[in-house]
């Protein structure tokens, strides 16, 4: 049996009009999520960056919030645009939760007025402009075919898209599943190239982490299980400590913590990383199935996101499979 009706948003600031969207509920006894639905007139989030599927609006474990809404202001349409804190310079297109971004395919091929492809958005319109911008809103020329399935304590989302402009054409499926009697999510994927052209690039999770709505600063601590290297230090905000990244002071104004992660080898077992908060004792376990081929740290006083990118490379008529799981704890002694 499942769950849905019309989210009404909730922000983080000052209220704005209410608007309402596709929304579905899935629990196991020890989490408890909520999650937009894609959808191409109503959807929670309609940009062009990030994969429309599996935006985890809320999820609670064992008393504490580890997603929920970080930002101030809000339009699903309106491009994404860059903080500068709290502050934002302008609306931007509303994402939460662990939330994945593919790289452009086909794009430096296509020419002006020619498509390229977003995996888990569709076939995109390419403007007269010089280099691909995430932040820009391009215009949708084939949002694909949604369908959606749903259980008490998961959802699975597919997405297929056949682009003949471009010569890519795929199949995606995204599960967020809630493991039986545990406090354990997977996000389990399977992407398979149905078109003529090999589908390169890369995937990453954002993450999106808001831990009890704690502000970003030394209560948080992230753990590898390699000893990172930044490539550029991060100043006063934080620094690196042995296997883990601690923060300095607390995020405010205009503060950006952010770095490019190395010290990770070719094993699947370098994705793997924890972020914990010692003043609430919350704590959150992530690994993956697949290797690092990338990763980043960018958080600000509102969320703090590690980002692990992985490759792919899909022949035509390939399938490419690859899981995160994320556990939730507490810290020993907390409450």
């Amino acid at each position: 049996m499942f769950i849905r009706w019309l989210l009404p948003l909730a922000l983080l600031a000052a209220p704005l009009p209410a608007q309402v969207y596709p929304e579905t509920a899935i629990s196991n006894g020890s989490i408890r999520a909520r999650l937009g639905l894609p959808d191409t007139t109503k959807g929670y989030y309609r940009g062009t960056r990030f994969d429309w599927s599996g935006m985890i609006v809320s999820l609670e474990s064992q008393g504490h919030t580890y997603f929920a809404p970080f930002y101030e202001k809000f339009d699903p349409g309106i491009r994404d645009v860059d903080f500068k804190g709290t502050v934002l310079a302008g609306p931007i297109s509303a994402v939460s939760g662990p939330v994945e971004e593919f790289g452009p395919v086909g794009y430096a091929d296509a020419k002006a007025g020619g498509t390229f492809i977003k995996i888990g958005v569709g076939a995109l319109r390419k403007p007269d402009e010089p280099r691909y911008d995430h932040y820009e809103m391009y215009e949708i020329a084939d949002p694909g075919k949604w369908s959606i399935q749903e259980g008490s304590s998961q959802v699975e989302m597919t997405q297929e898209v056949r682009d003949p402009g471009s010569g890519y054409s795929y199949i995606y499926r995204k599960t967020v599943r809630l493991l039986n009697g545990q406090p354990r999510m997977a996000l389990e994927h399977s992407l398979k190239n149905i078109g003529g052209k090999t589908i390169e690039g890369n995937v990453y999770d954002h993450n999106f982490f808001v831990i009890d709505r704690q502000p970003v600063g030394p209560d948080f601590t992230l753990k590898f299980a390699f000893e990172p290297k930044v490539a550029r230090d991060m100043g006063k905000l934080a620094e690196t400590r042995g296997t883990q990244i601690d923060y300095l002071k607390l995020l405010e104004g205009g503060d950006v913590a952010q770095a490019q992660i190395q010290g990770f080898g070719a094993a699947a077992a370098d994705y793997d990383f924890r972020v914990e908060n010692r003043k609430t004792g919350a704590g959150v376990h992530v690994t993956g199935d697949r290797p690092l081929a990338r990763m980043m740290l960018w958080s600000i006083r509102t969320t703090l996101c590690p980002e692990a990118y992985i490759d792919l490379h899909i022949e035509p008529g390939q399938e490419f499979k690859w899981n995160i799981m994320y556990e939730f704890y507490s810290l020993p002694g907390s409450k």
